[in-house]
């Protein structure tokens, strides 16, 4: 018995689901890794994806925990159309509490589109204004045609 628990519990370990287990966790530690690196560069890219000055930025770095703390201020301020002072201070009033909760504080509904890249961690830190999630040129109603058909 003791064999065959032991046999699930790796199965279940080195199976897909537990890839996404630390989806969001693994992006934020990447963050943190990048930022500490070269803080001044993290400072400009998020400045330019977000639109914020890089003082405001700056602002947010020295009143959060981590670097990758003040990323998910904006995002979470992006994905909510809230102020980053309110995210702020949903951050600072709930310590301990996850980036869900606090998502959902600020009106982000648990099953959108945006709670689930949340949860996943998939998120970018492209430094592009769009934050690297559409392409130039790409989608309907882009070039010759608009659903004509082919040569019509």
């Amino acid at each position: 018995m003791k064999r065959l628990v032991c046999i699930c519990l790796t199965l279940l370990a080195l199976s897909p689901l537990g890839a996404f287990a630390g989806g969001l966790e693994n992006f934020l530690a990447n963050v943190n890794v990048q930022a500490r690196a070269d803080l001044p560069g993290f400072s400009a890219r998020v400045s330019t994806q977000f639109g914020v000055p890089i003082p405001q930025v700056q602002a947010v770095i020295g009143s959060v925990h981590e670097p990758a703390d003040a990323f998910m201020v904006f995002q979470l301020g992006q994905m909510s159309g809230q102020p980053t002072e309110r995210v702020l201070r949903s951050y600072k009033s709930g310590k301990g509490r996850g980036w869900g909760v606090i998502a959902k504080e600020l009106g982000i509904k648990p099953g959108s589109a945006d709670f689930h890249a949340l949860k996943s961690g998939n998120l970018s830190l492209s430094g592009h204004p769009d934050g690297g999630q559409t392409s130039p040129g790409k989608g309907k109603g882009n070039g010759k045609g608009h659903g004509k058909g082919h040569d019509k």
